[in-house]
């Protein structure tokens, strides 16, 4: 059986707090990083192993789990047990040792498998990493060996619904979180209330899109004022999340859109006011708007906007308000005298966003024009997800007066993991070996996962396979290497990064396509002309090169290798061919649990701090040091992301953006200095940048942060 590697043993019980705490006070003759692998060691030979039960063989342990329903037999009795116990040695061998003591924290308190009272640990991290192997395998041994070097390398990291129920008889599913459309009637906004509960208790966050809801005020059965618009609906759905708890682990967590351009919005905005009236007030379901290129465009002129009636716009046009383009439809729909219309000041607006990024961080940004303009399938995305990353088209069901479906249309699954960036750079020639076991990892979850109590998802699933594979630990590599993150060498390095993560990406999902077939929309997409490919294929043979001698020579140092222009040529006429079998790849989420977990820095932003204060629950504050610092390495971290500003994060995002088919979540950081004008060059230049999204404003305070600010809420990814 696995064992648990300490270092030493010989640490008092209570030791590991005071190291931990240590580590904020920073000695330039004494490098008290190091006192925090000290905390790590002692928690473990004090508080775990104690703690953890223990079995003569590998055999006992595997016949405790199974009988005790701890373990999935279905899937244990797909192997030969000889085969278990060879990858179990495997997962040994590589004597795992938790980088931070927030890691082994992390991975205890939130992710080992315990005795049904929580008195007992029954897993180590290696025995957690092997059941994720024997899941992503599904029987196939080699396989099983291949993923599982790549886990215990800390190459990829699967996301934490992933990670945490694979193998496990009692369990969540695998899928970090769901998007559902809802539609202007009782049955969709009934379906999508039950829907939303089946899924939470499943373990997977919840977006839904309010746009086509009609506004309060509107007709119903044409008699007029009767309508009480999103807010009503709001205040169902945040008592839903609310009682959903998953397994005991958390609340369900939920997330809702709504066009920037329905007559709601300010009322919607206003849920989230400090001072709103308890009626109206959304404490803990997040907002998220989406924004057309019109709205920047009058805001820029200083125009009044046009809010828009979706009952009356689905009357006219026939299709609901989320199926239209507003950007390109907004003069034929101010001109239209049968769609009702009120207007506001776009700026005001902009304005009222940004006081709420100041009082709650919220709403999420989702750029409409910008994702809908790159997006290479048919069909419109019309929301994003908890942690606005994913973007992908979704369309309309239909229900009969019992609430069965009459039309099943597409929902939105998100299959998610990521790579370590320094660790990805660390595996050189075996780069595209590593993206390709990632990807297909996530295809299996994505072909795995029990999602019947939610039709549409299971349709969107069945026809799409989408994936996000994203990633972590930027600023943990460019530290490492002596680059700041505020650099044109870092701009330069993100760049090239995600070139390649991207054509290993295409090029494992081509390969996937021989085996399982393409997904069932690929003959209509942007990928089967290969229009999707030109700006690899049609530009200048030098574009996608590093622009900076140092990242040239990182990427040679490293014998990482750039794909050529003409090993995209030779990619796309494969894809041509043969397809890919997934509609998505890539997707960047925010990576905060697994992140502390891989004892990193999160998705890629930078560190808010060298050492990091965190909550954590009874332990009170906990200090994080960034990923491998060192006196040497210090001033590359000394500017956290509050002191290096929006700017930079933004311009880092947009390199990386270039070549990830989905989005990237953004968060955006602002000292107390910073007032509502800074925040709107902020939305600007993102806008500007191509960025798809932003997810989260913060803006410093004065006091101690909470421990979930720098988690996804929805998905803990």
């Amino acid at each position: 059986m696995a064992k648990i590697t300490t270092l030493s043993g010989n640490l008092e019980s209570d030791q590991y707090i005071a190291l931990n705490a240590k580590t904020k006070l920073f000695d330039w003759n004494q490098d008290n990083f190091q006192l925090d692998l000290q905390a790590a060691e002692a928690y473990l030979a004090n508080h775990i192993i104690p703690n953890l039960k223990t079995f003569p063989t590998t055999k006992a342990r595997f016949d405790y789990l199974i009988k005790n329903q701890y373990y999935d037999e279905e899937l244990i009795n797909k192997y030969d047990f000889s085969e278990i116990e060879i990858l179990t040695n495997q997962a040994n061998s590589y004597h795992h040792h938790f980088a931070s003591f927030v890691g082994a924290l992390k991975f205890f308190n939130a992710y080992a498998l315990k005795s049904f009272d929580g008195k007992e640990y029954l897993e180590t991290y290696s025995e957690r990493v092997l059941m994720n192997a024997l899941f992503f395998a599904d029987g196939n041994f080699k396989k099983a060996q291949d993923v599982l070097r790549e886990m215990m390398l800390g190459r990829y990291q699967p996301a934490t619904p992933t990670f945490l129920n694979a193998g496990k008889k009692q369990r969540g599913e695998y899928v970090s979180c769901y998007l559902l459309r809802v539609e202007d009637n009782m049955e969709s906004i009934a379906r999508a209330v039950s829907t939303s509960l089946q899924l939470s208790k499943r373990g997977g966050g919840v977006a839904l899109c309010l746009t086509n809801l009609r506004e309060q005020g509107a007709p119903i059965k044409n008699i007029a004022n009767q309508a009480t618009g999103v807010i009503p609906v709001m205040k169902i759905l945040e008592d839903a999340f609310s009682y959903a708890n998953q397994l005991g682990q958390r609340q369900g967590a939920g997330a809702v859109y709504l066009n920037i351009h329905h007559p709601d919005i300010m009322l919607f905005l206003d849920t989230k006011r400090e001072n709103a009236d308890e009626k109206i007030r959304i404490k803990s379901l997040s907002l998220g708007i989406v924004v057309p290129d019109i709205a920047f465009e009058l805001a820029k002129n200083n125009q009044d906007m046009a809010l828009f009636s979706p009952y009356d716009i689905e009357k006219v046009y026939g299709k609901p308000m989320t199926d239209i383009s507003i950007t390109k439809e907004y003069d034929n729909l101010l001109k239209h005298p049968e769609i009702k219309k009120t207007f506001i000041s776009a700026r005001k607006l902009f304005q009222t966003i940004a006081e709420l990024h100041f009082e709650s961080g919220y709403p999420y940004l989702l750029f409409d024009d910008t994702v809908n303009n790159r997006n290479p399938h048919p069909g419109r995305i019309v929301m994003s997800n908890l942690c606005s990353e994913i973007v992908q088209v979704s369309s309309l069901s239909e229900y009969h007066d019992d609430l069965s479906f009459k039309t099943i249309g597409e929902d939105v699954c998100c299959n998610l993991g990521s790579v370590n960036i320094a660790k990805m750079m660390e595996s050189g020639k075996e780069f595209g070996q590593a993206i390709a076991q990632a990807i297909y990892a996530l295809d299996h979850v994505s072909r795995n996962s029990n999602l019947v109590s939610a039709p549409s998802i299971v349709e969107g699933n069945k026809n799409n396979h989408a994936l996000g594979l994203g990633a972590m630990n930027l600023h943990g590599f460019l530290a490492t290497n002596q680059i700041f993150y505020d650099s044109q060498e870092a701009i330069d390095f993100t760049n090239i990064f995600f070139y390649t993560m991207a054509y290993y990406a295409f090029s494992a999902s081509n390969k996937l396509a021989q085996e399982f077939g393409t997904f069932n929309g690929f003959k209509n997409s942007q990928f089967a002309n290969g229009g999707y490919f030109d700006k690899y294929i049609k530009c200048q043979s030098d574009k996608w090169l590093p622009k900076t001698e140092k990242i040239a020579a990182i990427f040679e140092q490293y014998q990482v290798e750039i794909p050529t222009q003409g090993q995209w040529k030779i990619l796309v006429k494969k894809i041509k061919t043969t397809g890919l079998a997934n509609s998505h790849l890539m997707a960047v989420a925010p990576t905060g649990s697994i992140s502390y977990l891989s004892s990193c820095t999160p998705s890629l932003q930078p560190v808010v701090a060298p050492v990091e204060t965190r909550k954590e629950g009874k332990l009170g504050r906990v200090y994080v040091p960034a990923y491998k610092i060192t006196a040497e390495n210090l001033p590359y971290y000394k500017s956290g992301a509050y002191e290096i500003g929006p700017d930079a994060i933004i311009d880092i995002a947009a390199a990386a953006q270039q070549h990830v088919d989905q989005a990237i979540s953004l968060t955006l950081f602002f000292t107390d200095k910073a007032t509502t004008r800074d925040l709107n060059k902020a939305y600007i230049r993102a806008f500007k940048k191509g960025c798809s999204s932003i997810y989260y404003v913060r803006v410093r305070q004065d006091v101690l942060e909470d421990s979930e600010n720098y988690d996804c809420d929805a998905c803990v990814v």
